[in-house]
């Protein structure tokens, strides 16, 4: 059946008018967002279906790179595994140990909540700090990890952790699920703190007797937003690690062992030109994303009320 519009309901023009002043203030947000996100996504999967080495104009291979991504190239495989591990791992861990010191944290007095709020937060608000691990992993028997073992007579001999390829990416993962728990455990003692305490007590009269029930039937339903803004945050963090791999492994790493898809497609754009297959990858990782996204947006709706 087609959609009749009812007698006197206002067309979508005289909608827009009526919010003009609404979409007069949007316009510079809308104006960036599309010169910054739109545009450059849609270039992205146009330059995905053509051969493109920023020296000659592209040429259009229809689904060539997409074929050499799944088919011919074992690096690309590889990244993929490990980006998946980052997103899979260090982000549901992550998320968990935000949302848990957050409902403990927010039990404190205000004095006592602001230090450890801090606390979690530094990583994110120190941005290079991470630096501090190569001391910890440090290769040599100077190393703090390295030395400990030494002289409990775990290890004989210093570790590479950071460019070995079997310990590479468990100590990066570390790392990661350290500088990734600041903004989610941020948006939720804000959430906790801006709670219905009035929920809290029909809850009481209702019959819920321990705080384990208060988190599950109580506050996990309230908190909707903040769990869905902290999930997106943390799905954009897991699959778009970067700068901790660069910094402490190398660019690119011992034969790909900890490389990320962002990586890689630095490394096939900016190191080989070749910006067409790294639009094909690009494009790849932000369907990836999209789905990981609706999966986890899906999920988190059954937990919220309205």
């Amino acid at each position: 059946m087609m959609h009749r519009k009812k007698i006197g309901e206002p067309s979508a023009w005289e909608k827009i008018r009526r919010s003009r002043d609404s979409y007069l203030l949007m316009a510079p947000f809308l104006f960036f967002f599309i010169l910054l996100t739109v545009i450059p996504v849609l270039a992205s999967i146009f330059f995905s279906f053509t051969y493109f080495n920023m020296l000659e104009p592209p040429t259009f291979v229809g689904l060539m790179n997409y074929e050499r991504m799944f088919l011919d190239d074992g690096t690309f495989l590889i990244v993929l595994k490990n980006t998946l591990l980052f997103a899979f791992v260090t982000g549901p861990i992550s998320y968990l140990i935000s949302f848990f010191c957050a409902w403990l944290i927010n039990e404190f007095g205000p004095k006592l909540r602001s230090v450890f709020t801090l606390a979690f937060y530094a990583p994110v608000l120190t941005g290079n700090l991470f630096f501090i691990w190569t001391y910890l992993f440090s290769g040599d028997q100077y190393g703090i990890v390295n030395s400990t073992l030494m002289n409990l007579g775990i290890l004989g001999e210093p570790v590479q952790w950071l460019s070995d390829p079997k310990t590479m990416l468990p100590v990066l993962m570390i790392v990661q699920l350290w500088a990734s728990l600041g903004t989610g455990f941020l948006a939720f003692i804000a959430g906790f703190q801006n709670m219905d305490k009035s929920l809290f007590e029909a809850a009481s009269i209702d019959g819920i007797r321990n705080r384990w029930q208060e988190l599950w039937y109580v506050t996990i339903p309230s908190m909707a937003p903040q769990l869905m803004f902290s999930a997106v945050m943390q799905i954009a963090a897991s699959f778009g690690v970067r700068e901790i791999i660069q910094m402490l492994a190398g660019f690119p790493t011992t034969q790909y062992s900890a490389d990320t898809i962002v990586t890689y497609i630095l490394d096939i754009g900016t190191v080989r030109f070749e910006m067409g297959y790294a639009s094909a990858i690009a494009v790849f990782l932000f369907i990836l994303m999209l789905l990981t996204n609706f999966i986890i947006t899906h999920v988190l709706k059954r937990f919220s009320v309205d």
